[in-house]
């Protein structure tokens, strides 16, 4: 007899309308030797069940510190204000014990590189059994049972053996098959998908992008997918939300951002997306310059050195992120005008 895994993740909400994850003037920052670094400065992020939220950004954005802030893991040079509420439940401030409860239980994460995350010496079956019995009150045997079912429902081939196999036994694609398992163990209301498809191929990120999508239907989660990739967030989100800098710069939903996107961040990032009718061999459109030194940023737009589009006033005042269309933000002053190249007088 096996422990059935029910898709009770909506009746756990209380309120379906009600949010699963509501982040409120988000400002995460890091102690150094040099100076702070104000890697999150504030952010607002709202995720419902059955949404799929995509976080897009360069290295360095903050987009992967916001995650980590909503899971508890930064390290302790880093300092959090603002609101993270898990439902009702405030996680900023949560006592480590309070907030072991939480992960695992509310919400799931799975990371980018399964090698590093898994742990090499200990079996598949062992890593998911542990991960189940820390919030579950199932014996070794239900445990074991729920652990198989985890790794058939996740599309692993024989899930009964690999139970038995450690992680260089299987390939990249099987590992982050393992990874999604461990962060399903306990039917998370939220799960974030942190570059879960960055190490693989494109045909093993397709069969883990659908696989995702797939359980989050069955189980009503929220998905947040946080991603460098524009082409993701088209394919797969309900919402984007593009940070640059530490804060988010443009937001909407997925169709509204890509027929009429306004900042000209969120412009490079789908200019520099492949595509098909591209011509063989072609080069990739590139952002050009540097992130800033988020140590000492300038007064104006962080990304007026790179922007196209710039002007004086860039340089001097910061655009604030505000819906100048229905359910459609963005922070720019001279934002881009569905492609059309600026007149004279935006000059």
């Amino acid at each position: 007899m096996t422990t059935q895994i029910q898709p009770d993740a909506a009746a756990r909400t209380g309120d379906p309308d009600a949010p699963l994850l509501t982040i409120e003037n988000l400002e995460v920052t890091f102690r150094t030797r040099d100076a702070p670094v104000h890697a999150v400065r504030g952010v607002d992020l709202t995720v419902y069940a059955g949404q799929t939220l995509a976080v897009i950004g360069e290295s360095g954005s903050g987009k992967t510190v916001t995650s980590r802030a909503v899971m508890g893991l930064l390290p302790r040079t880093a300092s959090v204000r603002g609101s993270i509420r898990l439902g009702d439940r405030q996680m900023v401030g949560l006592g480590e014990k309070e907030l072991r409860k939480c992960l695992g239980r509310e919400v799931g994460m799975i990371f980018q590189d399964p090698a590093r995350s898994l742990n090499p010496t200990m079996r598949i079956g062992s890593q998911l059994t542990e991960a189940i019995r820390v919030h579950l009150p199932l014996d070794r045997r239900q445990a074991r049972e729920r652990a198989v079912e985890l790794l058939a429902m996740v599309r692993l081939p024989a899930p009964a053996r690999r139970f038995h196999e450690y992680p260089h036994q299987l390939s990249g694609g099987m590992r982050q098959r393992v990874m999604i398992a461990i962060a399903l163990a306990c039917q998370p209301r939220l799960l974030i998908a942190d570059e879960a498809t960055t190490a693989l191929d494109v045909t093993t990120q397709a069969q883990i992008m659908d696989l995702l999508l797939d359980l989050q239907q069955r189980f009503a989660m929220g998905l947040v997918l946080i991603s460098h990739d524009m082409g993701l967030a088209a394919s797969y989100a309900d919402q984007v939300a593009v940070m640059y800098a530490g804060r988010v710069v443009e937001r909407a939903p997925t169709r509204e951002m890509i027929a009429h996107v306004r900042m000209p961040y969120t412009r490079a990032l789908l200019d520099a997306t492949p595509r098909l009718e591209r011509p063989p061999h072609a080069p990739l459109p590139v952002i050009s310059g540097r992130p800033p030194d988020l140590r000492a940023l300038d007064p104006g737009c962080a990304f007026a050195p790179r922007c196209s589009r710039v002007r004086e006033r860039c340089r001097q005042e910061r655009p604030e992120l505000a819906e100048h269309q229905p359910r459609h933000e963005w922070a720019c002053f001279f934002p881009c005008a569905d492609d059309t190249i600026p007149g004279e007088d935006e000059r």
